[in-house]
């Protein structure tokens, strides 16, 4: 397969055009694969100042009473669209939901704590530390592949 990448100034999101020879069942199945990924960048306000973030940037995003706010290892911004927004907008590989309130990115994700009975913490970045509510919990652990393995399994 020959994969050409072309910049285009003042572009916000990428589009990809897949060129073939005829439609087939895989070209499908990567059309949706590329169209499931969202690496466009976040809109974030800081005080008055309108700013385009890349997703990368963000630690999490949760629900604050006003709005949602999104935390970087820096700072934290106002972010001008509703959690099932961002959830539909944001890298699904990267970000997951971990209770009604709140999307983490998978990539900063530091450390597990699965001591608490029926709950899971996660520490961000060494330093942010939130916890997955238990509706969610069976969804994280799979996602982190943190179910218990089969005793066939075992050494």
């Amino acid at each position: 397969m020959e994969v050409e990448i072309r910049t285009e100034p003042g572009r916000q999101e990428p589009k990809v055009i897949i060129l073939a020879g005829e439609e087939s069942e895989e070209l499908r199945r990567l059309a949706d694969k590329l169209s499931a990924l969202a690496v466009g960048p976040v809109p974030a306000s800081r005080d008055e100042e309108k700013l385009l973030l890349p997703q990368g940037d963000f630690l999490r995003f949760y629900a604050d009473g006003k709005g949602v706010s999104g935390q970087t290892a820096e700072e934290i911004c106002a972010v001008p669209l509703r959690l099932y927004e961002l959830e539909e907008r944001l890298d699904a590989t990267r970000f997951v939901r971990i209770s009604n309130g709140e999307i983490v990115n998978l990539d900063r994700v530091t450390a597990v704590d699965l001591s608490l009975s029926g709950t899971i913490c996660m520490t961000l970045d060494e330093t942010v530390k939130v916890y997955v509510s238990r509706r969610y919990v069976k969804k994280i652990k799979e996602t982190l592949n943190l179910g218990r393995r089969k005793r066939d399994e075992r050494g």
